[in-house]
């Protein structure tokens, strides 16, 4: 246990050791794949009627895992197995919860290693990315194992005469966990630990397109000491049992990461009252952005330029929090764009088990027939700079991909294509660019690169965001330090990784005793 919580540090990959865990890990890792994975329900192994396969997005030909293809019968199993051990979960000890977080955490860091080579090669993650991930996940744990003790305390309430008076936090129920693949470590881990630390019991279902960390950090969860039913991991084709969890009236809270379109068909369905239903089911949802990076007429627009690259391509874009427009004052724009394209022409593509690979695949071949439809919007919107190609002979690949001179209200200036592709928009001074990047529906993050004073106090109250930065990259939040989640249609605001989340899933009850 951490006396004071840390971040985790990432891995060094300059040091030649480094380079030869990660690549004794990978070895490791390939030696394993294609191997089949049974859901847990109650502790126990169960296989459903069909199963589905996870691919390696950089070489599709490669199996990662076989999974189970749970039914409506198997998910009201794995409901009411929650529904059972939350009777004698939330009876357990806050600071018992907490020690087993710890120790979830000290499992993970051993195996650091081997986390981040599941990463590479079943979420297309480049080594760095893999790395900070697995730093991420670790983090979730031990920050809310911390948190969790601090809630524990009773708050101090204001005292009155001839009254007793405290109040105390209690767990609300069973929860469902719908994650994503783009982040299918951390974000599975911080959605899944953050609700059972509070006493809840869930139902944890990974994307379809990296399932495999999500069974790896079950192994974990069993050697933590975590009991059975507790978290009942189960796995699906489509959305079909995602529908189904959200439904269920003994399903108490939502916990989802993904698209706009998903998370608001959640919400409005989750607001149904169902037979035998007797609470209002809550949603903490992260549903996506169209995030903007401005660069000031007097910024650093090397450092700018490398982190827009940088924000905007980590991860081929594939991130919520990924730079999509970059917002360039017209004075500055020609200049800015000829740095940006020399470092993006430099970018190495290619397969990420390879640790010189900075862009690797995107997901799947789904992705890939969206990113097609964008770039084709792009060339009628747009001037392409640079990119704009796809190589399918192997994987899912698609060059990192520039348009200049995009108009604020153009399509791929406006909608998420979670792929490698940013649009170049010029203002014509700093007050226009800020209209134009608060100008979408969304709300997540947001970055200025400036020097100057008032233009940064202008920003802070005035870039609509849930996470804004100034002279970095808008990417990159860590656990403690960047609590995060957005505005508008971005989600809940419900900030991941910070002191209010916990509280999403519990609820507070105040005991008063009269004296005499």
């Amino acid at each position: 246990m951490q006396k004071t919580f840390k971040n985790e540090p990432f891995t060094d990959f300059s040091d030649a050791k480094n380079v030869k865990k990660m690549t004794e890990a990978l070895a490791k890792v390939r030696a394993n794949l294609n191997q089949e994975y049974p859901l847990i329900i109650l502790g126990d192994k169960v296989k459903a009627q069909s199963t589905f396969p996870s691919l390696n997005p950089a070489n599709t030909k490669e199996i990662v895992g076989v999974f189970q293809d749970a039914d409506e019968t198997l998910t009201h199993q794995a409901i009411e197995a929650a529904a059972i051990t939350f009777e004698t979960w939330k009876e357990t000890q806050p600071k018992d919860r907490a020690q087993m977080l710890f120790k979830l955490a000290h499992l993970m860091q051993n195996k650091k290693f081997e986390l981040a080579s599941w990463l590479v090669i079943e979420a297309g993650k480049s080594w760095p990315e893999a790395d900070g991930e697995t730093a991420e996940a670790i983090d979730f744990c031990n920050y809310y194992a911390h948190e969790m003790i601090r809630l524990s305390e009773p708050p101090q309430l204001t005292k009155v005469k001839f009254e007793k008076n405290e109040l105390v936090y209690l767990p609300l129920g069973v929860g469902a966990i719908i994650s994503p693949w783009n982040f299918p470590l951390a974000i599975f881990a911080g959605m899944t630990v953050s609700a059972v630390v509070t006493g809840n019991t869930v139902v944890a279902k990974p994307s379809e397109y990296a399932p495999t960390l999500g069974y790896q950090f079950m192994r974990f969860v069993k050697e933590a000491g975590i009991p059975p039913g507790v978290i009942n991991f189960v796995t699906s084709q489509g959305s079909k049992i995602g529908e189904i969890m959200v439904k269920h009236p003994k399903v108490r809270f939502i916990s989802f990461t993904g698209s706009k379109k998903v998370g608001l068909e959640i919400n409005a369905e989750a607001s149904k009252i169902q037979p035998g239903q007797k609470w209002i089911k809550r949603v903490i949802a992260e549903m996506g952005g169209k995030d903007a990076i401005i660069v000031d007429r007097d910024a650093n627009l090397e450092d700018a330029a490398t982190n827009v690259l940088s924000s905007a391509f980590g991860l081929q874009g594939q991130k919520c929090s990924a730079c999509s427009r970059a917002i360039i004052d017209e004075s500055i724009y020609d200049e800015f764009q000829k740095k940006l394209l020399e470092k993006t022409k430099q970018i190495q593509m290619g397969d990420p088990s390879d640790p010189k690979t900075f862009v690797g695949p995107v997901i799947s071949e789904a992705a890939i027939q969206k990113a097609k439809k964008y770039i084709e919007i792009g060339k009628k919107e747009g001037r392409l700079l640079t990119g704009g190609n796809f190589h399918l002979e192997k994987g899912y690949f698609l060059e990192p991909t520039v348009f200049g001179d995009v108009s604020p209200k153009a399509t791929i200036a406006q909608e998420e294509i979670f792929a490698p592709v940013l649009a170049l928009i010029q203002a014509k001074d700093f007050n226009d660019a800020l209209n134009i990047a608060n100008d979408t529906e969304y709300g997540l993050t947001g970055s200025v690169y400036t020097n100057n004073a008032s233009h940064k106090e202008m920003a802070k109250k005035k870039f609509h965001v849930g996470n804004f930065y100034i002279n970095r990259k808008c990417t990159g939040a860590l656990v403690g330090v960047h609590p995060f989640g957005g505005f508008n249609l971005s989600g809940t605001n419900s900030k991941a990784g910070g002191p209010d989340y916990l509280k999403l899933f519990m609820q507070a009850k105040t005991i008063s005793e009269r004296s005499s």
